[in-house]
């Protein structure tokens, strides 16, 4: 069995640990035997339904078991899963669907208030190449097929040779996961990651973590996200260990979770770290399962970190990456001070290369700030059908331009200290501002918008939209938001509006974001 294919995480620990619980979902139990066998016959189900090798499949989910199931079941059968974001309206499902080719997509009929069937059925004729529409839920409409067709139309691989030929065939360079991240110029690029790059990936970061058959995992970063899917999903299922996986995060029941199912790792961003803080104050839980987790998505405050130790009891690991990483490129250790927790991102895991660089290329001397590059097994390879962006972003030696600014001292350890791009994170989400100011300036009343990531004390940072008016026209913070909320996924919503008359301009007439945002920080009195 090769070593570093994604679904042989699943085949091994289901050798290893058949009858180990691998999936607890609200009252479900389902052991690693259990789940690799429904992997392996929605992959055969697939493959009878027509979907083929190298077809790419979308998965339109929260985190449910299905996810799972679905997600090694389409790499098992040389599919290609392309994650969306259960934010995502219409527009941004048109976009990926189309951009990546897929010809299938695998998806619950809803989730909250977004109702999936009815934003499917708006694009019918729109996404030419789909072919097959997997549905879970009741709500089947006609030319689409349910979820459990698709496992009662499958088969063991013992008995499928269309399968066995697809396993045995399987390459570590072949690409599993096209996850879409946006650029500066806001149009989205999809991360081609390989079996190589998640496989050994989430070994790495299991091996960080100490993680083994005896730990429970809550999950409730998104598996959509490279942070649910690699650092807890596949990391889990890597050392054995089972998962618990909450559709929608909430504070309390997380704790409840943790309570309940004895969890010992615990990952997540720093905003649901303050969250259960928050909720500790008012409620003793009992926690003494919890021993770590991954903290990543934005920097984590110093009390933040004491709170996770000395209230969950979690000897917290800081992660730092990039999707095209897929993800992490440097962690800092169970042993490693707290003031290296809350002050660097760690230091490099194993076959992985980091240096400091100046903007002609130069590397740079320790504790000297530049862009951070990296290089090693984990890189991406490359963006799906965009080879000018991708050799933008990996150049000719095999570096990976992270857009990041950071130093790094003599002992490798790496303090980020800026980005060159103007990506902020919201929440643990990557916001772009072009993205928006394109939404935005549809808008008939903008004459000019600039969005940009502001401080913000729960989410870390969030977007404001500061926008000059059309002459003649007016227009309320109240009614802009409400538009972007009808329209973009909710986590793009700028939190704060503000309207201007001028911007702080360049001699060549560009807004100068960084001065914008220092206007704004003491406009708002922000910190």
């Amino acid at each position: 069995m090769t070593d570093y294919i994604l679904s042989n995480l699943l085949k091994k620990a289901a050798e290893r640990f058949p009858d180990r619980t691998a999936i607890y979902f609200k009252g479900l139990e389902m052991t690693f035997s259990e789940l690799d066998k429904k992997a392996s016959r929605f992959a055969s189900g697939l493959l009878n339904n027509g979907i083929k090798k190298g077809d790419r499949v979308g998965l339109y989910m929260p985190n449910y078991p299905e996810w799972i199931i679905a997600f090694f079941g389409i790499a098992r059968m040389g599919g290609v899963v392309v994650p969306m974001n259960t934010r995502y309206k219409a527009k941004e499902v048109d976009y990926i669907m189309n951009n990546s080719e897929a010809t299938s997509l695998v998806m619950t009929s809803d989730f909250m208030n977004l109702d999936y069937i009815t934003i499917l059925d708006s694009l019918r004729g729109k996404i030419p190449e789909l072919k097959k529409v997997i549905v879970l839920g009741d709500r089947v409409l006609s030319g689409m097929t349910a979820f459990d067709e698709i496992l009662e139309a499958g088969s063991d691989h013992a008995h499928d040779q269309a399968l066995e030929d697809a396993i045995l065939t399987a390459k570590e360079d072949d690409a599993v996961f096209i996850l879409y991240t946006s650029g500066t110029t806001g149009e989205p690029k999809g991360a081609m990651l390989t079996n190589l790059n998640i496989s050994k990936n989430a070994a790495q970061i299991a091996e960080v973590l100490e993680q083994n058959e005896n730990d429970n995992t809550l999950i409730v970063v998104p598996f959509f996200h490279c942070f649910g899917c690699v650092i807890a999903l596949s990391a889990s299922v890597h050392a054995g260990s089972g998962v618990i996986p909450m559709p929608a995060f909430d504070a309390k029941a997380s704790l409840e979770a943790m309570e309940r199912y004895r969890i010992s790792i615990v990952h997540g961003v720093p905003t649901m770290f303050i969250n259960y803080l928050d909720v500790l104050k008012n409620k003793d839980f009992d926690l003494d399962a919890v021993r770590t987790g991954v903290m990543a998505g934005a920097p984590c405050p110093i009390e933040v970190m004491k709170g996770a130790i000395d209230k969950m009891g979690a000897n917290i690991s800081i992660a730092y990456g990039l999707t095209e990483a897929s993800p992490v490129i440097t962690m800092t250790r169970l042993d490693d001070s707290l003031e290296d927790r809350v002050e660097t991102v760690g230091r490099a895991l194993p076959e992985q290369e980091i240096k400091i660089i100046d903007e002609h290329g130069k590397e740079l001397p320790l504790d000297k700030t530049g862009e951070l590059v990296s290089r090693g097994y984990n890189i991406m390879k490359g963006y799906f059908k965009m080879p000018e962006q991708t050799s933008e972003a990996i150049d000719v030696d095999g570096w990976l331009h992270s857009g990041d600014l950071a130093t790094m001292d003599d002992r490798g350890y790496i303090r980020i200290v800026g980005r060159k791009k103007e990506m902020y994170i919201s929440g643990g989400f990557n916001v772009y501002p072009r993205e928006i100011e394109e939404f935005l300036f549809t808008l008939p009343y903008v004459d000019n918008v600039s969005v940009i990531g502001v401080p913000d004390k729960r989410l870390g940072e969030a977007g404001m939209a500061v926008i000059k008016l059309k002459n003649g026209h007016n227009a309320t913070k109240e009614e802009l938001i409400s538009h972007c909320k009808e329209n973009i996924a909710n986590f793009k919503v700028p939190k704060f509006v503000w309207f201007v008359d001028e911007y702080p301009m360049t001699e060549s007439g560009k807004i100068q974001k960084f001065k914008l945002r220092d206007m704004a920080v003491e406009e708002f009195k922000l910190e």
